[in-house]
């Protein structure tokens, strides 16, 4: 599966890979699988719409990848968020927030019913990375991307993840089974 959106020449000038992952429901298996292909694939920041599960996951996640992880809350998990202060990798957001990236506004949240907040607060988000259905998306409604990685474990859908290069504007669904 092959799905590409590219965004404005507004990003011509800036160079971030970024890996945007959701609902992992504590498959470790196809989390390294991830991981591997996000190192030789030079990802810089792995942004999480939720749904990582437990602590365990969470530590595996914060200390095999170098880069920096954005964080949202979804509504399956079941470790304390207190945790996550041990992690300097980690930018937990809550339920969800907002982040500027390379100089664009990108909103991050788990659910979709969490899309209109996300936008309510930030009036000039130009992404939202959401999770939750386990069904892999993009759109674009109002010039606002909307972008669903599907899910990490693989639950009732294939495993993917989405990818985004800031410098070309592309934003990539990828299946798990056919980077192996």
């Amino acid at each position: 599966m092959r799905l590409f959106a590219y965004l404005g020449g507004f990003l011509y000038n800036y160079n971030m890979k970024i890996a945007i992952i959701s609902d992992i429901h504590d498959n470790l298996a196809n989390l390294k699988i991830f991981l591997r292909w996000a190192k030789k694939a030079n990802m810089e920041k792995i942004i999480c719409c939720g749904d990582v599960t437990n602590s365990e996951t969470i530590d595996f996640l914060a200390k095999s990848f170098g880069g920096e992880i954005i964080l949202v809350q979804g509504n399956m998990e079941v470790y304390d968020d207190s945790i996550l202060s041990n992690y300097l990798s980690v930018n937990y957001l809550g339920r969800y927030g907002a982040l500027e990236v390379d100089g664009i506004i990108v909103g991050v949240c788990h659910e979709p019913e969490y899309i209109p907040k996300v936008m309510e607060r930030n009036k000039a988000v130009k992404i939202i990375f959401y999770g939750h259905t386990h069904k892999p998306w993009i759109e674009n409604k109002n010039k606002i991307n909307l972008v669903n990685p599907g899910t990490l474990g693989g639950v009732f859908q294939k495993a993917s993840f989405a990818f985004w290069d800031t410098k070309t504007g592309q934003l990539e669904l990828k299946l798990l089974e056919l980077i192996k």
